[in-house]
């Protein structure tokens, strides 16, 4: 690219004479620019406050460098042979449209204004209230909300993916740069400040989400010189729409300041304490939202350099630098690649590092950034991929998550079925020893632990369990939980429908509350159907206050989950009916009586 001629610079076939008369007009004419034609300086935005924490660096970089150098700050260097600045430009946004996302830049920073994303999927998840839920049960047509937008640029910040040179040449963040006409699926910007000349390349070198982003620092000094390049990337928050995980409160869908560096993956959100330090190998670094990811990492694999993640109620911030040394006349290079999209494994698994020629003669990633692993099931990672396993294939036969959903329960059912013939059968014997269990209650009521000793001699004479009645909830219980994790981080779900104008995403919460309700009539009556195996007063509590608690609960969780539990208790009164008709038919085999549950007695 070319860059316009430094008129200072003298030409050595030229006369003295000459010189000097280009020298006089040189400046007579920047004279005229500077008193008449040059526009008022505005002073530079204040820097917001970080109430959220900072990760601390080194002592002389403690903080975001995105303001400009303030008078009395430490001087630029000047050096025989450096280009003075070019006069400021005019404020230009650029705009790239592809079939994934609508770009936008602006020259003020050469960083993000916009990524808004494309296509049915690509949106902010629809917050609705009880009101608004029944309007659309009955018909009423509610606007869509709106496509994702990966970058809102935070008022008084560097741009999303603008840079900034810090030491004794300083390049500010909110510098103004020069716009190159590129294609399509690139845009290029360049700048000359001090000693330096840099050019800013962003591409995006296939169909897809992911981002090519080369930065090239000349150093057009005599002498060599030494800083830190700093990236920045930001994301405003309106604290309308995102709130933190709690447990009657929902799922939580917080952005996250994140960073990898070394070994550790730091994030960071309001109220959270960060991290003492965040310096090493930088592996990649962004905003990790719940269902999308906007991240940049280095191409030629983990750069050495430290971050600084900053985290408000209204924005989430980083800051990472990279030590940066430039022999005079020498240019450095340094390549990011990045993913501004949704983050899902299938999708970030190809995300390539560097190619390198292999001995076969085929090209191959020498370094992978593994932005799989911000898609964080924690310990429940082995259950939630199995259950997302089989809820894939049972999509792909359906077409509906709903329907996977209700086909996964039934695979659940039908795997702990032996597990459950043998709790009700366990349940019944517990039963028949109540009466013998009164006597000795009665027998040895003043002395508690005679009678607790005689009570399990009781059990091990009739080879009973009285635990076996909760094993199947035990075992059910990792299940919905590794349930509602998927839920809440797997891309495949998030915008999904079941059927209906309400249930249109399984992620979010049935805003009409029927799911939950209904699960929790449903938990009734399976608690009534099972057999008492307590007084009276503990039995009223497990069929009425908890189903009422977990129903509760559940209000502001995944509908998916709901569905989940709803067809779980559906199969689980189908199942008590049809076991308990076995039961009796064994017992009139051998001659006993039949039993027969209504509301968990004897008939």
């Amino acid at each position: 690219m070319n860059l316009p001629d430094d008129p200072f610079s003298p030409d050595s076939n030229d006369s003295q004479k000459r010189l000097m008369i280009a020298l006089g007009l040189s400046f007579v004419a920047v004279t005229f620019y500077m008193l008449v034609l040059a526009p008022q300086q505005q002073p530079p935005p204040a820097v917001a406050s970080a109430d959220g924490g900072v990760i601390e660096g080194p002592a002389d970089a403690g903080a975001l460098a995105a303001a400009p150098q303030q008078p009395g700050s430490t001087p630029e260097v000047t050096a025989p042979g450096t280009p003075a600045a070019e006069p400021e430009l005019a404020v230009q946004t650029v705009q790239r449209t592809r079939q994934e996302a609508v770009y936008a830049f602006s020259n003020e920073g050469a960083g993000f204004t916009s990524a808004e994303l494309q296509g049915p999927k690509m949106r902010e998840q629809q917050t609705l209230g009880i009101a608004e839920g029944y309007k659309k049960l009955f018909g009423a047509e509610l606007p869509p909300p709106p496509q994702m937008n990966l970058v809102r640029p935070v008022p008084g910040q560097p741009l999303p993916l603008s840079l900034s040179i810090e030491g004794a040449a300083p390049l500010p963040a909110n510098t103004r740069w020069a716009v190159a006409e590129t294609g399509q699926d690139s845009v290029s910007f360049t700048t000359r400040r001090g000693p330096w000349e840099v050019t800013k390349t962003l591409a995006w070198p296939h169909a897809g989400f992911e981002l090519a982003y080369t930065v090239q620092v000349k150093n057009t000094s005599g002498q060599a010189l030494t800083g830190e390049l700093q990236l920045h990337h930001n994301r405003a928050i309106d604290p309308n729409f995102e709130h933190a995980p709690s447990f009657f409160g929902g799922v939580g869908n917080q952005s996250r300041a994140a960073c990898h560096v070394g070994e550790d993956l730091y994030k960071l959100v309001p109220d959270e304490d960060p991290p003492e330090i965040a310096q090493g190998p930088v592996h990649y670094f962004g905003i990790d939202q719940q269902y999308f990811l906007s991240m940049l990492y280095p191409m030629e694999g983990p750069r050495p350099g430290r971050c600084v993640l900053t985290a408000t109620p209204t924005a989430r911030q980083v800051m990472t630098a990279f030590p940066l040394s430039v022999g005079a006349g020498e240019t450095v290079t340094l390549k990011f690649g990045g993913w501004f999209g949704p983050k899902d494994p299938d999708f970030l698994l190809p995300v390539p590092g560097p190619q390198v020629l292999s001995s076969t003669g085929m090209t191959a990633a020498a370094w992978h950034p593994t932005l799989e692993k911000t898609v964080d099931f924690g310990i429940w990672e082995l259950i939630c991929k199995v259950l997302l396993f089989f809820m894939k294939k049972f999509h792909a036969l359906t077409g509906n998550w709903g329907v996977a959903i209700i086909l996964l329960t039934v695979l659940v059912k039908l795997v702990l079925l032996p597990l459950t013939y043998k709790s009700m059968v366990g349940m019944e014997a517990v039963k028949e020893l109540q009466p013998k269990m009164e006597e000795l209650k009665k027998k040895y009521a003043d002395d508690r632990e005679r009678m607790n000793m005689e009570v399990m001699k009781l059990y091990q004479q009739a080879k009973v369990n009285p635990l076996g009645g909760c094993l199947p909830l035990l075992i059910q219980m990792p299940v919905w939980i590794a349930l509602f994790t998927s839920l809440r981080n797997s891309f495949d779900i998030y915008w999904e429908p079941f059927f209906g104008p309400v249930w249109n995403d399984l992620t979010y919460k049935d805003p009409t509350y029927l799911l939950p309700l209904a699960l929790g009539v449903s938990m009734i009556i399976t608690q009534k159907m099972q057999p008492q195996m307590m007084d009276a007063a503990q039995a009223r509590i497990m069929i009425w206050v908890m189903p009422i608690i977990f129903t509760a609960t559940l209000l502001q969780y995944p509908a998916g989950l709901s569905l989940y539990i709803f067809t779980n208790n559906l199969l689980s009164i189908g199942q008590q009916y049809g076991l308990r008709k076995w039961l009796d038919r064994q017992k009139l085999k051998r001659g006993g009586a039949p039993v027969e549950a209504v509301g968990g007695k004897r008939k």
